[in-house]
């Protein structure tokens, strides 16, 4: 299945990374990382950092999966509010995860600087408006959830917010420990500097059809009939790892994105804060680094890729109707538009380690909003994990979790 269509913009400002290696038949590595995104690329930074032997194989072209189509919006927020994600799961896991969620994007933001990679990445802050009177509410509530577990928020109301931001809504909740970035290019950049540094192996165009454990690891099968054997298999492919998975743990949805023509920088928001909002689904939109608007949601649950794809017109018309509502004075006009397939869990957290009763096979599945830095997070878990040291995250992003 297409994870998108369209034209999503990191693949056209972008270029593409055109490289060719083909797996042996009979080859072997220790480590074997299925999906070359973003995720893929984070647990091969960590992996690879600690001296850790690994192979990364593809069906498609490096990095031209979900991570091309990403919006790349970093918040500590998840997609579940914590005040509703108390009502959910163990108050432990709850606090653990958000407060893990915030630690990520100062881990990601090291790894740039310690590698020289250019991700585009810059800290922004983060507006969380009251779509309506329910909205208000909730987002009271969850300004003092927030505050008893010492998370960073404050809470705007809606004469703070008018003269600050321009936008006339009930209220938001804010805090300045959000960021953006280039996923695409990020992920290529990782993975060509580890390629130089660590000797790491790149097999796009490596379609892996089956697995089968043996007594020390897996056997890999290709669809053109090729066999690798690793001793660790890891799952990094998005919703398309349910093939590796006994049950199925998220939901598919469809999603729409849109970026503008470039706008003069003193058009833009005050502090070109990343913005969303309480209605579900929720709008969001973020700036580019020349200037442009990139706006999505819209989202609705996934049937198939032929009304997933007659939807983006409308879509996008209801998203730039959306942006008007909010800046009515912003002359936003669109230059591409693109959709695509997500997955979500039911509490909004992913799933991160091994799956009970499967010897040697790691997920690091970043489904929802966050897929970034739960990456980031998975990535670290699974280090830890091969490397025998605990982690608490384990626990409260497992399969087992309650």
């Amino acid at each position: 299945m297409d994870l998108y269509a369209g034209y999503p913009f990191w693949l056209i400002k972008n270029p593409l990374y055109n490289y060719i290696n083909e797996a042996e038949d009979g080859m072997h590595t220790d480590v074997a990382i299925i999906g070359s995104g973003i995720t893929g690329a984070l647990v091969a930074h960590e992996l690879c950092s600690s001296s850790i032997s690994c192979a990364i194989f593809d069906k498609r072209a490096i990095s031209t999966g979900s991570s091309a189509a990403s919006t790349a919006q970093l918040q500590y927020e998840i997609d579940v509010p914590l005040c509703r994600l108390l009502e959910k799961v163990e108050e432990k896991t709850a606090v653990i995860a958000y407060r893990a969620s915030l630690q990520s994007i100062t881990d990601i933001e090291q790894l740039f600087r310690k590698t020289r990679i250019d991700a585009e990445f810059e800290r922004r802050s983060s507006l969380f408006l009251a779509s309506d009177k329910k909205g208000c509410k909730e987002i009271k509530k969850e300004y003092e959830t927030r505050k008893k577990y010492g998370l960073p928020v404050s809470l705007l109301e809606q004469e703070a917010l008018l003269q600050t931001y321009g936008i006339n809504r009930l209220g938001a909740l804010w805090n300045e420990e959000a960021a953006q970035m280039d996923a695409y290019r990020s992920a290529i950049l990782l993975l060509q500097h580890h390629q130089r540094k660590h000797d790491l192996r790149l097999f796009p165009y490596t379609h892996i059809v089956r697995h089968d454990a043996t007594r020390n690891g897996y056997i890999l099968y290709t669809d053109d009939g090729k066999q690798i054997s690793c001793n660790y298999l890891i799952i990094a492919a998005g919703y398309q790892a349910s093939s590796f998975l006994p049950r199925k743990v998220m939901d598919l949805s469809s999603t729409y994105a849109l970026v503008t023509e470039p706008l003069h920088a003193d058009q833009l928001w005050h502090d070109r804060s990343l913005i969303w909002e309480t209605a579900f689904p929720y709008f969001y939109l973020r700036t580019t680094a020349d200037n442009r608007i990139m706006m999505g949601g819209e989202d609705v649950s996934f049937k198939n890729e032929r009304l997933r794809d007659a939807l983006l017109p409308r879509k996008t018309k209801r998203l730039l109707e959306k942006c008007n509502e909010l800046f009515p004075h912003l002359p936003v006009r669109c230059d591409m538009t693109w959709c695509g397939t997500f997955s979500s869990t039911k509490d909004g957290l992913p799933y991160i380690g091994a799956y009970p009763g499967s010897r040697n096979l790691f997920f690091a599945l970043g489904y929802g909003g966050n897929g970034i830095t739960f990456s980031m997070i998975a990535a670290q878990v699974i280090r830890n994990k091969l490397k025998g040291v605990r982690d608490e995250r384990e626990a409260v992003f497992g399969f087992n979790r309650k």
